[in-house]
């Protein structure tokens, strides 16, 4: 019996922990039953989104199987529907499967709209998928699947069933999966050490299930420091609130630390306002870069935190995120989201500027996703919620927020991720805030700014993100066109060894003599390259920067071999001429 497991992944550097899972539980349990007895061959292929679907078909279809299960999220589900309804004309004898969280909570509608596929797993896979195999290898009896846990399914009559929910599973009974890790090489690693929640957020899917379980420390002990032996560059824990237990999430962070291998980040996605003073001291002792930190504020207007059943101290996320930015060491990704009930658009203007005054390293704007079986998909009457019917069912519209406001919030998220998230303009913004009432009228400003150019739907080098950046402050003020003009051009070779020249940045005033007559200096004594002993004046000169800024009157050097393991920008010092002295 051949049973192919299919993943079809956002991106290639994404993986798909469920099918891997799945697999891994399945062979453990169905050879330990039954050694060599059981016919079962349980292969597993990962596509993308991006992949044509003709490809994804020859392929599976070259693979025969005889039951085929799809993994199905919200960002593959209309590519996954696309490729059943071609493969159930060349593999019509093939049982098709699903599972996952995108048809998990409608299985009887998702059957009654794919008539080819067979049937559906609820839930949790494991031993639902492993109980699948075993009666395939029996012969696919009718009976049997009518007494298994966790499915609906199409019986030989066409009828829909659907059977009760499998009871979860206990987390110490999964294998490790990343024993081959050159499988996982050049992707990211993504590792559970808990399932379930604590809270009950009403437009998430977690606050379905909240049987909350954490694997064993020992094991997760073991598990880390393979990947912490292997060098891995990534590891993003999957753990919907990581610190909900203070011990678990102590324990994790103290092995991490002290097994640092200085190479290796986790990340985490945490609540702010659980980290008490253990953890925050623990974090504070990490080296730069070990973690990054996900954070889901999604609103400070307390009426829709209370609508929407977070628990929420908004102080205190506010105390703890400034002391973690302070300490210099650990990347943090903070969270909003439009669409809530209760947020118009002035309350969400007022959550994005207390949320980007806390000062993250990137701010994620997201609208909301109406995800099937949540309470605000239950409640959608009520706020008279409406989404788009296909994937990612965002939301068009509310009682308290338009359409019209929705496009202006997208337009903001597009100038955030631009101009903030990407931390290539970081000095240039924070002096342009200065100018505006609020962070959100200058972005807000500057969408329109793009929108009324024509620059929206326009593909832009990264230069030229700059060129419209100073545009659009000369738009507004010719007289700070210089300042700006010098402060874009420090954002740029911060980031940018370029070898030439961008137009926004003017004429280059250094002198060639003075450069050369520098390089030559360090490669005898380097004064300001210390880390450079073992290169000559060439090689020093193509992997670092002059530049002189005519309104702070400083020469600076860019070192591109020495940056910020936080935001990769290159180390600066500046150049005193006639003195040995560096500052950084």
């Amino acid at each position: 019996m051949n049973i192919l497991l299919v993943a079809v992944n956002a991106k290639y550097i994404h993986s798909n922990l469920a099918v891997y899972s799945l697999k891994a539980f399945a062979e453990k349990e169905l050879w330990s039953r039954y050694g060599d007895n059981v016919n079962v061959n349980i292969e597993i292929a990962e596509y993308t989104v991006n992949q044509q679907t003709e490809d994804i078909l020859g392929h599976i279809y070259r693979k025969a199987p005889e039951v085929l299960c799809f993994s199905c999220y919200i960002w593959n589900i209309a590519y996954v529907k696309e490729i059943i309804r071609e493969l159930y004309k060349v593999l019509p004898s093939c049982h098709i499967w699903a599972g996952g969280p995108e048809v998990s909570y409608n299985s009887r509608e998702f059957l009654v709209c794919q008539p080819s596929v067979k049937g559906v797993m609820k839930g949790e896979g494991e031993l639902t998928f492993a109980e699948i195999c075993h009666i395939y290898a029996c012969g696919g009896s009718e009976e049997k699947f009518s007494a298994a846990s966790g499915i609906t399914f199409r019986n030989k009559k066409g009828v829909i069933v659907e059977n009760p929910c499998r009871s979860p599973i206990d987390m110490d009974r999964i294998p490790f999966i990343y024993e081959d890790i050159e499988r996982s090489r050049n992707r990211i690693i993504y590792y559970e050490s808990s399932r379930g929640c604590p809270f009950s957020c009403s437009y998430c899917l977690s606050s379905i299930d909240k049987k909350l379980r954490f694997r064993s420390l020992s094991l997760v002990r073991k598990e880390l420091q393979f990947f912490l032996d292997h060098k891995v560059p990534l590891v993003k824990f999957v753990d919907r609130t990581f610190n909900c237990n203070h011990n678990h999430a102590a324990a994790v962070w103290k092995y991490i630390t002290e097994h640092d291998n200085g190479v290796t980040c986790f990340h985490f996605e945490v609540a702010a306002d659980l980290l008490n003073e253990e953890e925050l001291s623990i974090i504070g002792a990490m080296r730069p870069g070990l973690i990054q930190l996900e954070i889901g504020v999604q609103s400070v207007n307390l009426k829709t935190i209370r609508e929407i059943r977070r628990s929420m101290n908004l102080e205190k996320v506010k105390e703890n995120v400034r002391r973690i930015r302070e300490g210099e060491n650990v990347h943090q990704h903070l969270d909003l989201i439009a669409g809530l009930p209760y947020e118009d658009i002035e309350s969400f203007r007022h959550s994005f500027d207390k949320v980007y005054n806390m000062k993250p390293d990137q701010l994620q704007l997201g609208s909301l996703k109406v995800l099937k079986g949540s309470f605000m998909e239950k409640n959608k009457e009520e706020y008279q919620l409406v989404y788009q019917e296909r994937p990612p069912y965002e939301v068009l519209y509310t009682r308290w927020i338009t359409y019209f406001n929705i496009l202006e919030l997208k337009g903001v998220e597009e100038m955030v991720e631009i101009y903030y998230n990407s931390g290539q303009f970081s000095h240039s913004m924070e002096a342009l805030e200065k100018e505006y009432a609020s962070a959100y009228e200058m972005y807000r400003e500057l969408w329109r700014f793009y929108d009324k150019n024509h620059y929206l739907d326009m593909q832009h080098k990264r230069s030229a993100r700059y060129e419209i950046l100073l545009e659009f402050v000369k738009s507004k003020s010719r007289q700070k066109e210089e300042i700006f003009r010098e402060l874009l051009t420090y954002d740029y070779y911060l980031r940018e060894n370029a070898k030439s020249r961008p137009e926004f940045a003017g004429k280059y005033m250094v002198d060639k003599e003075f450069i050369k007559r520098f390089y030559e200096r360090e490669e005898r004594e380097h004064i300001y390259l210390p880390e450079y002993r073992s290169y000559d004046r060439n090689q020093m000169r193509k992997m670092t920067h002059i530049e002189y800024f005519s309104i702070l009157g400083k020469m600076l050097l860019f070192d591109y071999k020495c940056r910020n393991p936080l935001n990769q920008d290159a180390r600066t010092c500046m150049i005193k001429r006639g003195s040995q002295k560096w500052e950084d």
